[in-house]
């Protein structure tokens, strides 16, 4: 949920150049989400966005929200059995990892030989995956700025993944935000700990701009105010803008200012460049944990 595009396959696949939406229509085949929590929920509200037909999707969540359960008046089944489903195309699993040993087996009987497993579990290995569940592995870590369509996903597909498995799996995965796809699979930790949990980085540093705004003697409201909304923005630059992140810094950066004083501190011994390095190091320690 990030850095890196395809390296030795086909970096312009071709379901990047498709319209999400005739993608997301043109899909067959059941497909059922595993867990509808935050980002299960993200995801789906962005497939029925984008036009997948609400009777392909069955959802397995054993406490759907007020707002899952409003949709099975549109025509998304809710809960049934294996049985009742019959054969599935695609099982997306969308629980948490700490979940998926108790509830990786009991997606076992959603999956034949030939259905697609896209995973967005955090630490999971195609490998265990494939194992518990079998099927044709898709690997992906997405992060939060999905729930408005300003995520960001990598994504590792298993070597038994069809061309057409994996053009479904990005058209998925592309209606929350954009997608980059890997070779390498142990790549996904440090994907994992840099985008998938990057947000979390973000939010703390609005959190702490606005207490260092009120040591420095601002309002509470008015210190929150501005660190949230210079964060957002100085993220919707970044966004269009085709400089570099350090360049747009240094356009700010005026020699012997204000912000240049900060920057001293911030990019000084034990400053943010060490702090992220420990940061995202310890995410990705994690990540691997999580795999064992």
């Amino acid at each position: 949920m990030g850095p890196g595009s395809e390296a030795g396959t086909t970096a312009s696949f071709v379901v990047s150049t498709l319209n999400t939406t005739s993608a997301l229509k043109n899909i067959t085949g059941t497909i059922v989400l595993a867990g509808a929590g935050k980002m299960g929920g993200a995801m789906l509200t962005g497939w029925l966005a984008g036009g997948l037909d609400p009777k392909r999707v069955t959802v397995i969540e054993p406490h759907p929200s007020a707002d899952i359960s409003a949709l099975a008046a549109k025509g998304i089944r809710l809960n049934p059995t294996a049985n009742e489903i019959g054969d599935v195309a695609t099982l997306v699993v969308a629980v948490k990892p700490q979940t998926f040993p108790e509830a990786g087996p009991a997606l076992k009987p959603f999956v034949s030989a030939s259905t697609l497993v896209v995973s967005i579990m955090a630490g999971i290995t195609s490998a265990a995956l494939e194992k518990v569940c079998g099927g044709s592995v898709v690997r992906a870590m997405p992060n939060t700025p999905a729930a408005i369509g300003r995520g960001i996903t990598v994504a590792v597909a298993a070597t038994n993944v069809s061309a057409a498995q994996r053009a479904v799996a990005h058209a998925l995965l592309r209606a929350t935000g954009a997608v980059e796809w890997v070779d390498d699979e142990n790549l996904m930790d440090a994907v994992t700990a840099v985008s998938g949990s990057g947000p979390a980085y973000i939010f703390l540093l609005a959190e702490e701009l606005a207490r260092a705004g009120v040591e420095a003697g601002l309002p509470v409201e008015l210190a929150t105010k501005l660190a949230r909304e210079t964060v957002a923005g100085s993220g919707e630059l970044l966004h269009r803008s085709d400089d570099s992140s350090a360049t747009l810094r240094k356009n700010v950066t005026s020699p012997g200012g204000t912000t240049a004083a900060a920057l001293e501190v911030l990019m000084g011994d034990g400053g943010l460049q060490q702090l992220m390095i420990r940061a995202v190091a310890a995410a990705t320690r994690r990540s691997k944990e999580l795999a064992k």
